[in-house]
């Protein structure tokens, strides 16, 4: 991002800076213009979802899956045990 700050005053545009930089970086404009308000938002610069707090819902999204498989393994087993204490024994 110290690039583009860098590259501001010497262009006409926002626009014209990121592709400045984009061009001498190789990247698309728009993936420059994406890092830098990812990082305006990590630091709190700009209102956003930061990255810490996206790899943690991330986390917790496939932590719930995990979950709600095992809840399932767990009623199927009480299904079963429920079903097979009923029966009379053939003792």
């Amino acid at each position: 991002m110290w690039l583009l700050a860098q590259a501001r005053p010497d262009q006409l545009s926002d626009f014209a800076a990121a592709s400045h930089v984009a061009g001498r970086l190789g990247v698309n404009p728009e993936t420059l213009r994406l890092w830098e308000k990812r990082a305006d938002m990590d630091a709190g610069r700009e209102p956003g979802t930061t990255s810490e707090a996206h790899v943690e819902v991330k986390r917790l999204k496939k932590q719930i899956v995990e979950l709600e498989k095992a809840n399932e393994i767990l009623r199927s087993a009480s299904v079963f045990f429920a079903t097979e204490l009923g029966r009379p024994s053939s003792r």
